[in-house]
C-alpha cells in the first residue's frame, strides 16, 4: 500500500486535497482525521504539518508526499523531488530598510530574520555571505522595526506587505517555489500510477477540448492554427466539402484561437472542459 503524506493545513492543503480527489483518490471527509485508507486505490493518506512532510518522507517512514519546494529544501531531508504540481507558487526575496542594502554582499555580518533558516542559510553560504540568521515562525516583516534583525528573507507576492512594514526588496531571488511531489528515493509500488494521475489533472486544468467545422479547402490552414499534441482529429461531415475537427489547446489561448479560426472561415466552434487526461 502506497503511503502518501498530505498537508493537513496551510496554503497547500486544500488544493492538494482537491487535486488528489480529481485524480480519483478518496481522502478524508473530516478535518480531524490524521490517517485515511483508500483500499480501492491501494493507498493510505497521512495528514501532517507541511513543514514535517519532507522529514517523514526522507526518513522512509512514508513513501511520497506533497509539500512546497521551499519546505523540502529548508528541511535538509534526504527526500527528492519527483514532479512539480502546478500550484502553490511563491518567491523568496531579501528586504531591509530602504537605502540600507543594495546587493547580497551587504548582508555579510548582519542579522537576517527568516522562517526558513535552512533554505536561506544554504543560499547565503553558496554566495559566500555570512549572516546571523534569526529564526521566526511568523510575522517576519516586523523583525526590523522591532529591532530583532537588520534584514529579512521572506515570501514575496506583490511586495505590498513588506512595503507596509517599511521595507524595500533588494538582491537576487532566493528561490521560486511551488508545490511538489517528493519521494524517499526508493520508488514504491503505486508511485508511477500516482504521478501519471496527477499529471493528468494538471493537463486537464491547463487544456480544453476545441471542436469546430471547417471547409476542406481551409483544413490545412485551420490545423496550422491549432495543431494539437500530435495531430488533430479530422472527421468528414455529411457535406463532403466540410470537415469536423477536434483538438486540445491551452486554456489560456482559447479565445485567441477561436477568433483566428472564425476569421479563417471555421464555424460551430465549441469549447469543452477536460476532466481527466493521459498523454
Amino acid at each position: 500500500m502506497l503511503r502518501i503524506a498530505v498537508p493537513n493545513k496551510g496554503s497547500l492543503s486544500e488544493t492538494a486535497a482537491q487535486m488528489l480527489h480529481e485524480a480519483g483518490y478518496t481522502g478524508r471527509r473530516d478535518s480531524r482525521e490524521l490517517v485515511v485508507a483508500d483500499p480501492r486505490n491501494d493507498v493510505e493518506f497521512f495528514y501532517l504539518r507541511p513543514r514535517d512532510i519532507a522529514t517523514y518522507v526522507g526518513s522512509g517512514a512514508l513513501d511520497v508526499g506533497i509539500t512546497g519546494r521551499d519546505l523540502l529544501l529548508d528541511s535538509g531531508s534526504d527526500a527528492t523531488e519527483i514532479a512539480e504540481l502546478g500550484f502553490g507558487g511563491s518567491t523568496f526575496r531579501f528586504a531591509g530598510t530602504p537605502g540600507a542594502f543594495s546587493e547580497l554582499a551587504d548582508l555579510d555580518g548582519v542579522r537576517v530574520a527568516t522562517s526558513y533558516p535552512g533554505l536561506v542559510g544554504a543560499f547565503l553560504e553558496r554566495h559566500g555571505v555570512s549572516s546571523d540568521l534569526v529564526r521566526l515562525d511568523g510575522a517576519v516583516e516586523s523583525a526590523v522595526r522591532l529591532g530583532v534583525a537588520d534584514a529579512v528573507a521572506d515570501v514575496v507576492s506583490t511586495g505590498g506587505t513588506l512595503r507596509k512594514a517599511g521595507l524595500e526588496i533588494f538582491g537576487p531571488v532566493i528561490l521560486d517555489s511551488t508545490a511538489v511531489l517528493i519521494g524517499s528515493g526508493t520508488e514504491a509500488p503505486g508511485t508511477k500510477t500516482l504521478v501519471r494521475r496527477l499529471n493528468g489533472v494538471i493537463v486537464a486544468r491547463e487544456y480544453v477540448m476545441l471542436d469546430y467545422d471547417v471547409p476542406m479547402s481551409l483544413l490545412d490552414q485551420a490545423t496550422a492554427v491549432a495543431p494539437g499534441f500530435e495531430s488533430p482529429t479530422v472527421s468528414p461531415l455529411h457535406d463532403r466539402e466540410w470537415a469536423a475537427v477536434r483538438v486540445m489547446i491551452k486554456r489560456t489561448e482559447t479565445n485567441h484561437v477561436m477568433d483566428a479560426l472564425y476569421e479563417l472561415g471555421a464555424r460551430a466552434i465549441l469549447v469543452s472542459a477536460i476532466h481527466a487526461a493521459r498523454l
